[in-house]
């Protein structure tokens, strides 16, 4: 109470100056600099006000991620996907900007002042989205609300009674939720904000799979598969008996109802053109996705040059290892063996999947070479979903539930065996679990720092790291081969023809064809990754632009770590450092190892 009433003055008076001389020496001096600490930092309570009513309005706005971190408050409801919510969220973010803005950031602690910062970019950024079209671009080729809804069966918890009625009471609430994001949806339609034909073609088979005829068939049953010995058959039977009526009178009919708006209105409206700047404002969106994206203030063409000099660096290190593996063609003739010799190739889903376990448990054992800490939370391994599984990439990662229930999760792509080689898991792997999404993401969790950094940040961070985290297999005895080397740069190779083919699309004019076109002759990718890679950067617009755009900083900041620390440089020490604050935006990262590197 002493300490929390001196903190509301503005100055040390000298009556308590003289108390403190009368104190035991090292007493006096711990005091004196906790109470210069308060003092100094006036501000802080203010903004950790402000803080906290950001992220409750967070929770409240997604329920569902709410109940993910183990908070219980919202677990009779589902997201609003409806732009009337969008909305209010923003109206929302620009009042508590307001708020903000009427801080002093010079007041607040030096920690505090860096959540200030990225607090603030956080809500300019939401503000900032509301004004473009891309608010009503809730779908793409492999996103879309009813996938929203689909995979709560792998990303709610179900472990107690009370989690099986959450759900149950959820999915009662399905076929408004369908119908607000259809409104949505057709909003964007009269205003001229629509997916391009390419890019979605089969997208209705994402729909159609979930029209089941027996609800014992249908993703939104799966929960029910297994009971929690916490509940009761009783209880266990009236749910999932409620569950099948809400899945044959409500979910199916749902769908059915979507899939009717995506044939009769959607599809038919899609656009020819590719490139965002083929709506009405799509440039302008454009530019905004890539300040976004990457934190930095390049313009397309600048990022288009960086990607061109990028391919141009890797082509050069991909013919060295051509003429390591002493094969004798030219690379368009070691692309065509590479993609038509069947043993590199797996025979079954397991064989993938093998593969990839083998390699995620050698990379674990080497992660104390590279990091002094390491995350709790393990990972584990799953199959992506069938119904989105032809349309989307080779593997992703979903990170860990925030109230520990769930671990974090590489999904790895198991159709299309004849179009995914084995010698590009070891780059896959080592990207989407550790030491890339996994080890970052987890131990980003279990950071001290805000909720909204331990759970959200910047995605240049994030895929910059996942990307470099591919190049640490380097030095740790990875890529031993010619084939599985080659598949790393194949896979750097595609991170740097993003650059060129992304800002292409949306900034120079280019076709779907001409991107196709320059990916296939650079990068050793098959053509079916090629051409869902090139639909993702279509209907995504400026995502892709992330990867190497943070990977080439992170490798400055480390190229300049060495230079200046020489013999005393620590890789272990330098990690730690980069991932210690969460996923910054890239300005951000700088400032902070190069102090870091001042101090050492």
């Amino acid at each position: 109470m002493f300490i929390k009433n001196l903190s509301q003055t503005t100055t040390t008076s000298p009556a308590l100056m003289m108390k403190l001389l009368r104190l035991p020496a090292m007493f006096a001096l711990c005091l004196t600099v906790l109470i210069t600490s308060q003092l100094s930092h006036a501000g802080d309570a203010d903004f950790q006000a402000v803080m906290d009513k950001s992220w409750q309005a967070n929770l409240k706005s997604y329920p569902t991620f709410a109940t993910s971190l183990g908070v219980r408050d919202y677990d009779d409801q589902l997201d609003d996907p409806s732009l009337e919510a969008f909305d209010a969220q923003v109206a929302q973010a620009t009042a508590l900007l307001n708020e903000l803005n009427g801080i002093d950031r010079s007041e607040l602690s030096t920690a505090n002042q860096l959540n200030y910062d990225l607090l603030k970019l956080d809500l300019e950024n939401e503000i900032e989205e509301s004004r473009h079209g891309g608010k009503y671009l809730i779908m793409n080729n492999r996103n879309g609300p009813h996938l929203d809804l689909t995979s709560l069966a792998t990303r709610l918890p179900f472990f107690t009674l009370a989690d099986f009625q959450s759900y149950v009471t959820r999915m009662d609430q399905m076929g408004t939720y369908m119908d607000r994001a259809t409104q949505r949806i057709r909003m964007g339609l009269e205003a001229g904000w629509v997916q391009p034909c390419a890019p979605m073609e089969g997208y209705e088979e994402s729909i159609k799979t979930h029209i089941v005829e027996a609800p014992t068939d249908s993703t939104f049953m799966s929960p029910f598969e297994n009971k929690p010995k916490v509940v009761s058959e009783k209880e266990f039977a009236a749910l999932k008996a409620r569950a099948t009526n809400i899945v044959s009178n409500e979910i199916v009919p749902a769908m059915n109802k979507f899939l009717t708006f995506y044939m009769d209105e959607y599809k038919p409206a899609c656009r020819q053109e590719v490139g965002t700047d083929s709506m009405p404002g799509g440039k302008a969106y454009y530019d905004y996705r890539v300040r976004y994206f990457t934190t930095t203030s390049q313009t397309p063409d600048e990022i288009h040059k960086t990607g061109l000099k990028e391919v141009a660096r890797i082509k050069a290190e991909m013919m060295d290892v051509i003429a390591e593996a002493e094969f004798d063609g030219d690379f368009e003739e070691w692309l065509e063996y590479l993609k038509t010799n069947k043993d590199f190739y797996p025979k079954t889903p397991e064989e993938r999947l093998n593969a990839v376990a083998v390699i995620s448990k050698k990379i674990d054992g080497e992660l104390p070479k590279l990091f002094g800490r390491l995350p709790r939370m393990p990972y584990g391994i799953r199959e992506i979903p069938l119904d989105i599984a032809e349309k989307t990439t080779t593997a992703y990662y979903m990170q860990p539930a925030g109230d520990g229930s769930r671990a974090g999760f590489h999904y790895v792509n198991t159709t299309l065996l004849d179009t995914r080689p084995l010698y590009q898991l070891e780059a896959l792997a080592l990207h989407e679990a550790v030491p890339g999404h996994h080890l970052q993401i987890a131990l980003m969790q279990e950071l001290d720092l805000p909720m909204f950094r331990k759970f959200g940040g910047q995605t240049v961070f994030v895929e910059g790291w996942g990307l470099y985290a591919e190049r640490l297999g380097l030095e740790v005895g990875f890529y031993e081969t010619p084939y599985t080397n080659f598949g790393r740069l194949s896979y750097e190779m595609w991170r740097a023809c993003r650059l060129v083919v992304d800002t292409g699309i949306h900034s120079k004019g280019w076709t779907r064809q001409e991107a196709i076109d320059y990916m296939a002759a650079n990068s050793g990718l098959s053509m079916n990754n090629i051409t869902s890679e090139i639909d993702r950067y279509i209907s995504w617009p400026a995502q892709a632009l992330a990867y190497k755009t943070g990977e080439l900083k992170i490798r400055e900041l480390r190229a300049l770590a060495e230079e200046q620390l020489g013999d005393k440089f620590d890789v272990r020490a330098f990690h730690d450092k980069v991932l210690e604050n969460g996923a910054l935006p890239l300005s951000v990262l700088e400032t902070i190892v190069k102090g870091w590197l001042k101090t050492q």
